[in-house]
């Protein structure tokens, strides 16, 4: 039998938007690119990741979503995020880095519809005593 060819060339995941529009603001200040964009889906990217945006809203279901975005530098990614005063112009919170002990740094933010987003970057594992 041959080996079948199981090679893959993406995954995305389907953020909820309770406000569409506003949401597509929110990510492209947040420095997604938005390649395209109908009345129900908008595709953004940063470099080789990407995701679609939904004009769909369950509030059970985006307030238990979350994004993991695997990044060189966090800290660099956190500078990059509070200076676009995501905090004043859409009224989202934005955590601090912090080390995991699961061997990350990272920090969070929530987007206007209550999608968790966790930026992360990987840290050498502590040593366990």
């Amino acid at each position: 039998m041959a080996a079948l060819n199981l090679a893959t060339v993406e995954i995305k995941a389907l953020v909820p938007a309770r406000d569409f529009e506003l949401c597509k603001q929110f990510y492209a200040a947040a420095g997604f690119t938005m390649a395209f964009s109908s009345e129900e889906l908008a595709y953004f990217h940063y470099g080789g990741c990407s995701f679609l945006l939904q004009n769909f809203f369950v509030k059970e279901l985006a307030e238990n979503f979350v994004m993991h975005l695997l990044v060189e530098n966090v800290d660099h990614w956190h500078e990059h995020i509070t200076a676009q005063n995501l905090l004043e112009r859409f009224g989202v919170k934005v955590g601090m880095p912090e080390d995991r002990p699961w061997a990350m740094r990272d920090f969070t933010f929530l987007d206007p519809s209550g999608v968790l987003w966790r930026i992360a970057q990987n840290i050498p594992r502590a040593e366990v005593p």
